[in-house]
């Protein structure tokens, strides 16, 4: 029995037909669309690598059937930048040295994005942390990660006040 699903990719649609109800997200974004950047780490929901925004909230996606987001407006890593304009987030983690290796990097901006859309960063440093404790670093650059929650945060605030 073939399943067909429709799902809006960084803005364009895909329709995907499916020999059966197993696939997840990430498999299907990266195995089916071809978008490699949301990454598989532990393909059990422990490590936050494969983190995308499903409708704008923040979804693990090898946890994630991809039936049930039929319909769903999905933003990937590569669905951030503008061009060669980089989203503030990806900014503040290369100005902030925020990735090391980086392996868990497309996911830890997309819980970054995710977290400040959400109003739930705040400018208390162990606030962030705890918001983005579903996503890993091997590497340990956390210190990194913080600062450029903050400062993504605050290029953001500055950005709404200008434009806004």
């Amino acid at each position: 029995m073939t399943l067909s699903i429709t799902l809006v990719v960084n803005g364009d649609r895909h329709d995907v037909s499916l020999q059966d109800a197993r696939p997840t997200l990430l498999d299907v974004l990266r195995d089916r669309i071809g978008l490699t950047g949301t990454k598989k780490g532990c393909d059990r929901g422990q490590c936050g690598a494969c983190t995308v925004l499903v409708d704008g909230r923040r979804v693990n996606a090898c946890l994630s059937l991809a039936l049930t987001v039929d319909g769903a407006d999905i933003t990937t890593i590569e669905g951030l930048a503008t061009g060669d304009d980089l989203h503030p987030v990806q900014s503040a983690f290369v100005a902030c040295d925020g990735f090391q290796c980086g392996y868990c990097t497309p996911g830890q901006i997309m819980s970054a994005v995710g977290l400040i859309a959400e109003g739930d960063a705040g400018t208390d440093p162990e606030r962030i942390r705890e918001g983005m404790s579903g996503n890993i670093c091997r590497c340990a650059a956390y210190p990194g990660i913080t600062a450029a929650v903050l400062d993504a945060q605050a290029r953001l605030a500055d950005s709404e006040r200008t434009n806004g």
